[in-house]
């Protein structure tokens, strides 16, 4: 079995989907490994270190993936209407494993099942016991929940931590986490451990005690309503407009005493729900700081822009792109586990070949395409829908 890694190539993406250690891990178990020239090079790896963990370097992303029976990516390749086509590079029977956002890229997930390519979407592996390790949302998630609170203290202007001297006592820094996921919960325990006086809102009844566990403060709109806060899958469910309206008041009155706020509410498929308006940002104070982690589904501040930091009514408002990427290295090598965990249980170790079984959980939840059809049903109806097939 050959295994490609590929190097990202989309703009702001330092990731690579395969460590020293994972590598090493797949010779181990007979596999051989081709690494596209310079895949590590933006978190930090360089090629001697693929090398020497028993991997071969390609000069290019053709080279890499010739003969290659399995392919692996952060993000989807892109395809022709994106700039270079790396879609186009893959061969009929070759399995590509990466986070492919396989409910909203339609038009991805059509072409890759035309190509004859077997698709495993990693953002779609359910969350249950067993499937921990491989959770890449997860483990990326945490790393941006830290990145945000680095991203916030870097552009506040005072300090986050309570300070008595001689000139006088220096007051904490007020931060509110709107989002109380792997991201939110992270964010919380960064700040409280830089001295910031923390407080958090989510719509799930279950966040509040893990919330108050780390310190914080838990901001509550209706317990009642949030009760039906929460997916099966533990996801934030999207809530009524009733609801929408008085969080958005209580909220409201909160930000006003806030420093800083870091959003990180997201909705599978969905676009990230508005919980900061523009009269908000308005209303809170002068030298204030926003950090949006959901910009590219759209944002959970009214004013944040993508990619870009900006200034609003005297508040910064963050927007980095792809935060986990800021810390590229251990990002790299969380994903990289991950998805040798993903893999390894599809490894037959006499033949060293991968041995698709439809009747795992796992397994069904993130295969979306194979032998030129999209076979997961959840996708194919969102691709039905969309009219891109």
């Amino acid at each position: 079995m050959r295994i490609s890694i590929l190097k990202e190539r989309r703009a702001h993406e330092h990731r690579v989907a395969g460590s020293p250690e994972t590598v090493k891990k797949f010779t181990d178990l007979g596999a051989e490994v081709a690494v596209e020239t310079g895949a590590g090079e933006a978190s930090g790896i360089p090629d001697s270190a693929f090398e020497e963990a028993g991997g071969s370097i390609a000069e290019n992303a053709k080279a890499a993936l010739a003969n290659a029976d399995l392919v692996l990516k952060v993000q989807r390749p892109m395809m022709g209407d994106e700039g270079e086509n790396e879609l186009e590079l893959l061969s009929h029977g070759q399995a590509l494993i990466c986070q492919m956002s396989a409910l909203t890229e339609h038009s991805f997930v059509d072409a890759l099942a035309k190509a004859g390519v077997t698709g495993f979407a990693l953002e779609l592996i359910p969350r249950i016991s067993r499937a921990q390790s491989m959770d890449v949302l997860s483990s990326q998630s945490n790393l941006a929940g830290y990145r945000a609170v680095i991203e916030a203290l870097y552009e506040y202007r005072r300090i986050f931590p309570m300070m008595m001297t001689a000139a006088g006592t220096l007051p904490p820094a007020r931060v509110v986490i709107m989002g109380a996921g792997v991201a939110g919960l992270q964010a919380i325990a960064t700040a409280r451990r830089l001295g910031a006086i923390v407080s958090a809102f989510d719509v799930r009844a279950a966040a509040k005690e893990q919330v108050e566990s780390l310190g914080a403060s838990f901001v509550e709109v209706d317990p009642e309503a949030a009760e039906e806060g929460e997916t099966a899958g533990g996801y934030a469910r999207e809530m009524s407009d009733d609801y929408k309206q008085r969080q958005a008041e209580a909220l409201r009155e909160h930000l006003k005493k806030q420093d800083i706020a870091i959003t990180t509410a997201l909705i599978p498929g969905r676009q990230a729900p508005v919980l900061i308006t523009a009269e908000m940002v308005e209303e809170m104070k002068p030298g204030s700081v926003i950090v949006d982690i959901a910009t590219e589904q759209g944002g959970n501040c009214e004013l944040s822009e993508h990619a870009k930091v900006v200034q609003r009514h005297g508040v910064t408002i963050i927007g980095h792109a792809n935060l986990a990427a800021r810390v590229g290295e251990d990002a790299s090598r969380q994903f990289a586990k991950n998805i040798f965990n993903f893999l390894t249980p599809m490894i037959d170790e006499a033949s060293v070949s991968l041995k698709i079984n439809i009747d795992d959980e796992v397994v069904a939840g993130t295969l979306v395409t194979r032998d030129g059809e999209i076979v997961n049903e959840v996708v194919a109806e969102a691709v039905r829908a969309s009219g891109a097939n």
